[in-house]
């Protein structure tokens, strides 16, 4: 008889269930049972989308089916929550970044971008890193990784050639530990950038109805401050750590030059895109008024009757369905998008940000993040500053294990009812943990664009653990400077005052 061999995976399988169903039989953490339920629920999702004891996907539709039995909330609420206006801001922005692959212009802006910025080291690196968090605020991260990956792999067998493996032995892996990080950084940046991001605006949606809307334009004026700071900390460290055993760059403009004219010129469709692009951003980015101190841009929506009622994802299927209206010139009766490219959206991670804004309503339903908001509420009494590193710290810390977005659907939820508890504005600490949970840069599995350049097999584990430690200090530093220099302007927030819409939730 062959003997049967226990994984981690199997384990899990079987060990969240039991422990799910001993909290709920026992009532172990609170006199009210629903409360039980619901941290059973948080506690068998997040050991199965940890451990991925089945997939990612499967285990984000549980709430559907748990909510209603264990009387949380009924199957239809459960199920509005997988389909919202920042679910279709994501399905826009993915649509819009797939056109950009179908017709190659991705590769122009990369290699036009590395032209720009001269043939030294340093701007080589940087001009990969630039190139790569530019992408990444409007494309998926992992898609980013994925494409500058092989991109970054030619340009180094290129240069190993004309300068010699010895000489790019330390570079070649200053490269890619860059990518990875610069992905992670421009990700931050926008609403679409990463997916924490996202799962921050619907949950701080759901939480707070009546709350001003988190606008793509007020996040990125706050992100941009953070974004140049990182960007710029992160290509020195990996450049002092990794430096380049070679001066004269020369060859390798060559090198991009040739590539970039093997393209082609810009032609037809990608001038098309191009537009679209520009003008999904300029669309976002100006659709609300636009107020910092005495200056103020009133947004286009002032334009319509119904301002309100556009939302970002309004504008996300604007932009999508004109690529499927706009005709191509290079094949008769084809337009700039197809269904057949279409369909590579990634639909499980569409399913695990509707599973994460249903465990999040339904934690705020149940009673369960007021539970953990007056648990933790002891810990309030530091000072704000060091109060809100203590958050950030521990989320930097929790997703370096796990994912960053499973982290923040789960997490979030229970910072704003903390907040609630210590009549704290909620968005101080839910901005500033959703920020942290992309600092996690010390290991391969803490993020996608890790697990992906670790995976070429160029790189060690501890390439990225002292870079990714010092990186990541200075992230949580930042963050809180630039909280207070920066966002409580920016989202006009007054730390000693609790808004009446977090009252009136």
């Amino acid at each position: 008889m062959a003997k049967k061999h226990f994984s981690a995976h199997s384990i899990s399988l079987y060990m969240f269930p039991l422990v799910a169903l001993v909290i709920i039989v026992t009532n172990m953490f609170s006199n009210d049972p629903l409360i039980n339920r619901m941290i059973a629920v948080v506690l068998l999702m997040a050991g199965w989308w940890i451990s991925e004891a089945v997939p990612i996907a499967v285990t984000s539709v549980l709430p559907v089916v748990l909510f209603p039995l264990l009387g949380v909330m009924d199957g239809g609420t459960a199920s509005e929550e997988y389909f919202n206006d920042i679910i279709f801001l994501f399905m826009g922005g993915f649509i819009l970044s797939l056109a950009l692959e179908k017709w190659n212009l991705h590769l122009k802006i990369a290699f036009k971008t590395l032209m720009l910025f001269g043939s030294k080291p340093y701007r080589i690196l940087l001009g990969f890193m630039f190139t790569s968090s530019f992408l990444s605020m409007w494309m998926s991260n992992t898609a980013t990784a994925v494409l500058m990956l092989p991109i970054a792999l030619s340009v180094i067998k290129e240069m190993e050639t004309i300068y010699g493996k010895e000489a790019m032995k330390r570079f070649k892996v200053g490269l890619l530990v860059g990518i990875a990080y610069a992905c992670s950084i421009g990700g931050i940046t926008t609403l679409i950038g990463t997916p924490p991001n996202l799962a921050f605006a619907a949950i701080f949606k759901s939480m707070y109805p009546h709350a001003a809307e988190i606008t793509f334009s007020t996040w990125f004026v706050f992100g941009l401050p953070i974004y140049i700071i990182l960007l710029a900390s992160s290509s020195f460290i990996v450049y002092r750590l990794f430096p380049a055993k070679f001066s004269n760059g020369d060859s390798f403009r060559k090198y991009i030059s040739k590539q970039n004219d093997d393209l082609g010129k810009v032609n037809y469709e990608q001038k098309r895109i191009l537009v679209l692009f520009t003008l999904f951003a300029l669309l976002l980015i100006f659709k609300n008024d636009l107020t910092i101190g005495s200056f103020h841009l009133p947004g286009w929506s002032d334009l319509f009757p119904f301002k309100s009622y556009i939302k970002d994802g309004t504008i996300a299927m604007l932009i999508a369905v004109m690529l499927f209206v706009i005709p191509s010139s290079s094949a008769r009766g084809k337009k700039l998008m197809d269904w057949s490219t279409a369909v590579k959206l990634p639909w499980g991670i569409i399913l695990l940000f509707g599973g994460g804004f249903a465990l999040a309503r339904g934690s705020v339903d149940s009673g369960l993040t007021q539970w953990i908001g007056e648990s933790l509420a002891k810990y309030s009494h530091a000072p704000l500053p060091v109060f809100i590193g203590i958050n950030a710290t521990f989320m930097t810390f929790i997703t370096t294990f796990t994912s960053n977005v499973s982290t923040a659907q789960i997490l979030l939820p229970a910072a704003g009812a903390l907040s609630q508890s210590i009549h704290l504005d909620p968005r101080i600490l839910m901005i500033s943990m959703t920020f942290a949970s992309s600092f996690a840069f010390i290991l391969p599995i803490a993020t996608p664009p890790n697990a992906i350049v670790f995976g070429s097999g160029q790189i060690k584990m501890k390439d990225m653990v002292i870079p990714g430690l010092i990186l990541s200090v200075i992230g949580i530093i930042t963050l809180i400077v630039i909280m207070y220099l920066w966002g409580f302007e920016i989202f006009h927030i007054k730390p000693s005052v609790y808004p009446a819409w977090a009252i009136n939730q």
